[in-house]
C-alpha cells in the first residue's frame, strides 16, 4: 500500500501542473472558474482521502 500511495503522490502533483497547459486563451476576464475549481480539487481529494482511510480501518 505504501507504493499505491507514493505513486498517487508522485503523479498527483504533475497531473495538477499540466492542467494549466490546457487554458484557452482569451477568455473573458470575469470567468471566476479558478478559485471555484481549486476549492472543488481539494474537496474532492479530502474526501477520496477519508474512504481510503475508512477503508483501511474495515481491515
Amino acid at each position: 500500500m505504501k507504493n499505491l500511495l507514493f505513486k498517487t503522490l508522485l503523479v498527483l502533483p504533475a497531473l495538477l501542473l499540466v492542467l494549466p497547459a490546457f487554458a484557452q486563451p482569451g477568455a473573458p476576464p470575469a470567468t471566476p472558474i479558478d478559485g471555484g475549481l481549486s476549492a472543488l480539487l481539494v474537496a474532492g481529494g479530502l474526501y477520496g482521502a477519508k474512504k481510503i482511510r475508512d477503508s483501511r480501518k474495515e481491515k
